[in-house]
């Protein structure tokens, strides 16, 4: 998404900077050189330095990488992020917006490792939503892989994901199911399902995967029986770090989380400037 991430950061930094730093343009002499290191305090996985760097680079192209960390790697406090040297202005006025990109983002990716190493053993695998925040589903989801969990769909154009509302809309699971294979016989279709009834219809209708929305583990050993490997089977529905193990070891195939990318907390990192 080079030209899209270019006009994302530009977004950024306008929204921050406006019409100039005020305070940076007083205390910062004009020429000075600084050099910028990103340090993590708390363990996680890094992502984002990608629109970090070209945060810096907007407000002055020359602006050298001294050290960048691996991404999708976990590392411990004290691991230098991204240190990066140039115009002393510069590197304070873009500041916030690298670190913005690079808390989420890599909160996001920390998140996703978490949820992974929860599963481990499980055989189901975890997946994310499209429960993102407005223009950054492309690095949320980028974010997501690099903490080892699986991409679900990209938005409404990439897959079917026949939900409560279109079925009711169609006048129910079959005419659904019937409808999108006739639209877009080529697209990836996935069902939700609530009950053993919606299972049954689901998969009358050739239905191969299924999303079981809100059940409890209970029930979820109960559809993955009653399924008998006919469909690939999804868990969704309010899943916590606490209660994905539990979902995840029911024999379902796959967990969704909208959490990974709707209410990941920002990894805690910090940007120290000092003058060359």
């Amino acid at each position: 998404m080079s030209a899209g991430l270019d006009a994302l950061v530009s977004r950024a930094l306008a929204e921050d900077v406006g019409s100039g730093d005020v305070t940076g343009a007083a205390c910062v002499p004009a020429g000075a050189r600084g050099r910028a290191t990103i340090t993590q305090k708390e363990p996680g996985v890094i992502f984002g330095l990608e629109p970090a760097l070209r945060a810096f680079r907007s407000l002055d192209p020359a602006v050298a990488v001294l050290a960048a960390c691996p991404e999708g790697r976990p590392q411990e406090p004290g691991a230098i992020v991204l240190a990066v040297q140039g115009d002393g202005r510069a590197l304070l006025a873009a500041e916030r917006t690298a670190l913005n990109f690079l808390t989420h983002l890599s909160g996001v990716a920390t998140a996703a490792a978490r949820a992974v190493a929860e599963l481990e053993g499980t055989g189901a695998r975890v997946l994310d939503t499209r429960k993102t925040i407005p223009g950054l589903r492309e690095l949320e989801k980028a974010a997501v892989a690099a903490g080892g969990a699986v991409n679900h769909r990209h938005g409404l154009y990439d897959e079917f994901l026949i939900k409560e509302n279109h079925i009711a809309m169609a006048g129910g699971i079959g005419a659904a199911v019937a409808a999108a294979r006739a639209h877009a016989p080529e697209l990836p279709l996935e069902v939700e399902v609530r009950n053993p009834a919606e299972i049954d219809e689901a998969l009358a209708a050739g239905a191969t995967r299924l999303l079981l929305d809100n059940m409890t583990v209970a029930q979820l050993r109960d559809a993955v029986e009653r399924v008998a490997g006919r469909a690939t089977l999804e868990a969704s529905g309010e899943i916590t770090l606490e209660t994905l193990r539990a979902a995840g070891g029911t024999g379902v195939d796959f967990v969704s989380m909208g959490s990974l990318t709707h209410s990941a907390r920002a990894l805690d990192l910090s940007l120290l400037v000092e003058l060359l």
